[in-house]
């Protein structure tokens, strides 16, 4: 019986199996494909500065808040700072006259009194508006000039106050005219617009606007609507400052 000889598998000089050639498509495929390698995660700089920035200007806005702050509670405590007080010492008529039937004339004596309670902090006023109302519709005006308004000082301001025809509307002289048929008394009153400075030694604040409007005024009309005298004893002024912030009145 003879024996089957089988061919012997080739071999390379390592001893492992000799490739086949030529390689085939699977084999080809293979090697063409690019090794993969993952890649790392991105990382958004853009989100991460943006926020580091939005957490300084937070910082340093807070910090001057805080100076600010702190700096009030020190100029409060230094100087006790208070506002001024005013108040009408007299009104006098030194002329009133409704005859006509579409006009009104009229000249007041203002005197007022502020009173200025600190110790520390001078006033400095600009020129004061000084208008007569009637029903909140402005009668008669005048102007008071600047002046400075001492420590622990009180002090008395006199203005002339007279209306014009161009002044006046209609309606309101007709509405004060029906209002004086019948009664003694007419309802008045005084209201101030100026701007005042604060001055303590060398330190020197903004300007900042100041109204007082003092009510309760009783003009009283004689027979014949002859000059007269008003009463004054309950009024009542209230003073409101205004401080604007860029944009901002507050």
């Amino acid at each position: 019986m003879t024996d089957r000889v089988h061919p012997s598998a080739k071999t390379t000089a390592n001893g492992g199996p000799k490739p086949t050639f030529p390689a085939t498509k699977s084999q080809l495929s293979g090697a063409n494909r690019p090794t993969y390698r993952p890649q790392p995660p991105r990382r958004r700089r853009s989100r991460g500065c943006a926020s580091t920035l939005c957490c300084y200007l937070f910082m340093i806005l807070l910090l001057l808040l805080l100076l600010i702050g702190g700096a009030g509670t020190v100029f409060y405590f230094l100087y006790h700072p208070q506002p001024p007080s005013f108040s009408v010492t007299s009104l006098k008529l030194s002329y009133f006259n409704l005859t006509s039937p579409s006009t009104f004339k009229a000249k007041f004596d203002l005197t007022l009194s502020t009173t200025n309670p600190n110790d520390k902090i001078l006033f400095s006023y600009d020129p004061t508006s000084v208008s007569l109302l009637y029903d909140d519709a402005t009668v008669a005006t005048a102007t008071i000039p600047s002046f400075l308004h001492h420590q622990k000082n009180t002090t008395v301001l006199e203005a002339y106050v007279t209306s014009t025809e161009e002044e006046v509307q209609s309606d309101t002289v007709a509405e004060l005219k029906r209002s004086t048929k019948g009664k003694s008394e007419v309802a008045l009153k005084v209201k101030l617009e100026t701007k005042v400075e604060a001055q303590m030694g060398v330190l020197q604040t903004p300007a900042v606007g100041i109204t007082v409007v003092c009510d309760g005024i009783a003009v009283s009309l004689s027979d014949g609507e002859k000059p007269a005298s008003a009463s004054v004893e309950n009024t009542a002024c209230e003073v409101d400052v205004r401080f604007k912030i860029w944009k901002w009145t507050l």
